[in-house]
């Protein structure tokens, strides 16, 4: 071999720092490294110290463990129910599980772990560089734990999947760099384990099988079958069963199917191109970062979009003719495209439904180019014999602004309310954050009118968005005068969606409320049922409205049965049913069961101890129990005109309490004092009090004109009261 070719040779090997030691490359835990592995989770802490105590985010309430899944029941039901979670990342869902043993709702224990999780991360960069014989690895570990870029995937309590599974993705990937070295059997399954655990956590983690193969390349130039491909077949097997699986649960469980999903193959391609040059310049220049970006109209007909995927063609091409002398800059960009690839745009998954792009589809991705990019400029440090002193201020000087930009960042995640607020800043023209802001101020009082504003601000911007037709139907349902307008929205909703349950449901709600529309809001009701047979509120509405009718009562019950079916713990069911079953003769023991089986529910649902004091007070020796039962409701709910009236009664079969069951009486009239009934009672019970026949005349007098159809017992009340009082 000629001295030239010796040379050309030589230059391909892996790139090695002079400085470097013998063992530099190794992975021990040193006593010097704990003070900058120290540094890295306190930095990292104080950075995100803005979102430490921020509360529920956006879809955080359907990751978090739901109250069904908290017992050791509800953990096996997150590995082997599929549906029970949002997503099926069973080990993700099983570290919520524990943490929510740990701290139960308190939020802020969730954030410490992302943080951690995170910070363990920069760790895992800095063992893998040192590994790889890479200089700067602790300067790239600090970038990528300081990174604004990654505030979403750290801040936001749902992408601990995303930290979650990096850890483990990374440990498989140090891991499997030992076993590329000593290649024991052992140490190969430790890292098939952690890839298998990533992949449980997040299947974006497929990639790294492929990422590996890229590695290799670039250490050695070359891949061999038997020592660098075939290891890897099992992983890759496993991942590609992972990513189609989890494809099929956001097509077919999730949601992510229909029109806003149906993209040409050309489409697609642009979107690629787009994406990659859209996360690039983000990782490089991290501003205007949001958690909502806008949502391209991605158009093949429109010049400009074709050069996007013109450029990284263009890249791609230089990169590939630089590779035959410098392999570093095509892994780098390798590395990047292909942990990108589950979303770029060739799969489907359902945040595609409001934008292309996310800060944190790009969390592990970031990586393809912090680490190159760290290492190559510490080379250059290296090679221009900049002083120690330099190089270390020029890397404080880096991680300060990164510090302080991820501090910003953090800041818009401390309540839901900033950061939809902060999204509308940066991106007015997302109907989804206006929506999203709606549904947020529609639960707040006094905000009903800004809820109502949020939701136009979305239509004007999507107009076929059925749910915000839905929810401003909800909405102004709620105001005054407001229900032909609120009726209008629903049936909006209903054109754009002929199926959707909810919209017929609360459709079936208003119409129950206007005069003539009973027919109606049954047909809603039973189109609701149609379209999702498991409903439990519209079987209950339904049975609601059935009871009215004369004749139904029997298809009420059945209603009612039916919602207990599907939901066994429907407090309001079984007090209806109750209701029914005591109109029917030989039904008292099993209305009672019924408003038993609520209060064990729900024991401070006013209506049931009502209901179940009124059936107790017709039972022999049983009044002195439904006298505790109105006293219950009423503790629960003070302003219960109708438990005041029923206690009066009881009380007034009491003689002792003869006084008090007249002052229930008045203050039932005092909560609602069009309670013809109330009077009618009162009446009764003033003509027995001497001195009192005018006032008990006076409240006759009343109930006929409040009740008309009174009059005939009101009026001989009157006449009897009225000859009484003659001398």
């Amino acid at each position: 071999m000629s001295s030239k070719q010796r040379r050309i040779s030589a230059s391909r090997r892996a790139p090695k720092s002079p400085q470097q030691s013998p063992n530099s490359n190794s992975t021990a835990i040193r006593f010097s490294d704990l003070a900058p592995w120290a540094m890295i989770f306190c930095a990292t802490l104080a950075a995100y110290l803005p979102a430490l105590r921020g509360g529920l985010l956006w879809d955080d309430d359907g990751h978090l463990t739901k109250p069904g899944l908290q017992s050791l029941h509800g953990l096996w039901r997150i590995w082997f129910d599929l549906g029970a979670t949002q997503q099926y990342y069973p080990l993700l869902h099983s570290a919520f599980w524990l943490e929510h043993r740990m701290w139960g709702g308190a939020t802020i224990g969730y954030h410490l772990t992302n943080i951690a999780l995170h910070a363990l991360l920069a760790c895992l960069v800095v063992m893998i560089m040192r590994r790889l014989s890479l200089p700067g690895a602790w300067l790239a570990g600090f970038v990528f734990a300081l990174h604004p870029v990654l505030v979403e995937s750290v801040a936001w309590i749902s992408e601990q999947k995303s930290t979650l599974s990096g850890v483990f993705y990374l440990a498989a990937l140090l891991v499997y760099l030992h076993f590329d070295k000593d290649r024991r059997k052992s140490t190969y399954w430790l890292a098939t384990g952690l890839f298998v655990l990533a992949l449980l956590s997040k299947t974006v983690t497929a990639t790294l099988p492929a990422v590996i193969l890229v590695i290799f390349w670039w250490r050695r130039e070359r891949l061999e079958w038997k020592r660098d491909v075939l290891p890897l077949i099992p992983w890759f097997a496993v991942g590609a069963s992972g990513g189609l699986f989890t494809a099929w649960v956001e097509r077919t469980l999730i949601g992510a199917q229909g029109v806003d999903f149906l993209l040409t193959p050309v489409q697609r391609f642009l979107i690629a191109g787009r994406v990659l040059c859209f996360y690039l310049g983000k990782l490089l220049c991290p501003s205007d970062l949001m958690f909502f970006y806008p949502h391209w109209n991605v158009n093949p007909g429109v010049w400009w979009q074709w050069l996007f995927p013109a450029a990284v063609l263009a890249v791609l091409m230089g990169l590939i003719i630089v590779a035959r002398r410098y392999r570093g800059p095509l892994a780098s960009f390798l590395i990047f495209s292909i942990t990108l690839f589950p979303v770029l745009g060739f799969l489907n998954v359902y945040p595609f439904r409001y934008s292309y792009v996310a800060d944190h589809f790009q969390y592990l991705a970031s990586l393809g180019l912090i680490v190159p990019g760290i290492a190559l400029l510490a080379r250059a440090f290296e090679r221009t014999s900049m002083s120690k002193a330099v190089t270390l201020a020029g890397s404080v000087l880096l991680i300060l602004v990164l510090g302080v930009l991820t501090w910003r960042q953090s800041r818009m995640y401390r309540d839901i309310e900033s950061l939809y607020r902060t999204s509308l800043e940066r991106n007015p023209a997302s109907w989804m954050v206006h929506y999203n802001l709606g549904t947020l101020l529609a639960d707040k009082p006094g905000q009903l009118q800004d809820a109502i504003a949020e939701y136009q601000a979305a239509l004007q911007l999507k107009p076929d968005y059925a749910e915000a037709h839905h929810n401003l139907g909800i909405a102004l349902s709620r105001l005054p005068g407001r229900l032909l307008d609120a009726i209008a929205e629903y049936q909006a909703a209903l054109r754009i969606r002929p199926d959707f349950a909810l919209a017929h449901n609360d459709l079936g709600i208003a119409l129950s409320h206007t005069p003539g529309r009973m027919q109606d809001a049954i047909t809603e009701y039973q189109a609701a049922l149609q379209a999702y047979p498991d409903f439990a509120e519209a079987h209950y509405n339904l049975g609601n409205l059935l009871s009215r009718i004369p004749g139904r009562q029997q298809s009420a019950i059945a209603e009612y049965r039916a919602a207990l079916r599907i939901q066994p713990d429907y407090p309001e069911a079984h007090t209806n049913l109750g209701i029914l079953l005591a109109l029917m003769p030989g039904r008292s023991s099993d209305a009672i069961a019924e408003y038993r089986a609520a209060l064990q529910l729900r024991p401070d649902l006013a209506e049931a101890h009502n209901d179940l004091g009124l059936m107790l007070s017709g039972m022999p020796g049983r009044l002195p129990d439904a006298i505790a039962e109105y006293l219950l409701a009423l503790r629960n709910k003070p302003d219960y005109a109708e438990a005041h009236a029923n206690l009066g009664n009881a009380l007034i079969l009491t003689p002792e309490r003869f006084d008090d069951a007249i002052e229930e009486y008045r203050e039932a009239l005092r909560i609602k004092p069009d309670y013809a009934e109330a009077h009618f009672f009162l009446g009764n019970a003033l003509s027995h009090v001497p001195g009192q026949l005018q006032d008990a005349i006076a409240e006759f007098q009343i109930v006929q004109q409040l009740r008309p159809d009174l009059a005939g017992i009101t009026n001989d009340r009157i006449r009897a009261l009225r000859a009484h009082r003659r001398p």
